[in-house]
């Protein structure tokens, strides 16, 4: 399949399943969950023709595994990073001690002010490496990795969720719990 077009479909989706379904005429479940052959005809309807085996690829081959069908393969989700109400169902997980948080040199300073905080989205998002943290801060600019003490923030009250596909998801890291000696630069 060419690459080009899994990843604008894969975005696309992204787009749908994360923030706006009404474009094309869907409207996720409380969990986040809509039909499977209610996403394609969709997709076709809005001039997005994409095929259940093209869905499969895009699911088997997303190296963020950003998308889950349910057991059956009759309904499909984004794992995380919802700008709609939804309740993706993830109950409070001990992290490990440290995650870390990919972001560009340009949000430092504010983030080192006010802490690490979700805006538009449910969760502000963590990761366990630091090589997947990179990755997210290279997609912004020039790539900052953030070290963050999980052991501390939930011995403090704080609450972490583990999404289906290894993100991990807190409400707001107060910049208390961000290790500015171990902030790392590249």
């Amino acid at each position: 399949m060419d690459e080009r077009l899994v990843r604008q479909k894969s975005k696309f989706l992204s787009l749908i399943l994360r923030h706006q379904p009404e474009l094309i005429g869907l409207k996720l479940d409380k969990n986040g969950w809509v039909s499977v052959s209610q996403l394609l005809a969709g997709c076709a309807k809005h001039g997005k023709p994409l095929t259940m085996e093209e869905l499969q690829f895009i699911i088997d081959t997303n190296n963020k595994k950003r998308f889950a069908f349910d057991e059956q393969k009759l309904r499909i989700r984004a794992s995380q990073g919802h700008s709609i109400n939804v309740d993706l169902g993830y109950e409070p997980t001990s992290p490990p001690p440290i995650l870390y948080h990919g972001t560009s040199t340009q949000h430092v300073a504010n983030i080192l002010k006010n802490g690490l905080i979700k805006k538009s989205r449910h969760h502000v998002h963590l990761s366990l490496s630091k090589d997947t943290a990179w990755d997210v801060g290279k997609r912004h600019g020039s790539p900052v990795i953030l070290t963050i003490n999980a052991y501390q923030m939930e011995k403090d009250g704080y609450h972490f969720f583990l999404s289906d596909n290894g993100v991990w998801l807190t409400d707001h890291v107060p910049s208390l719990y961000i290790d500015s000696k171990k902030t790392t630069t590249f």
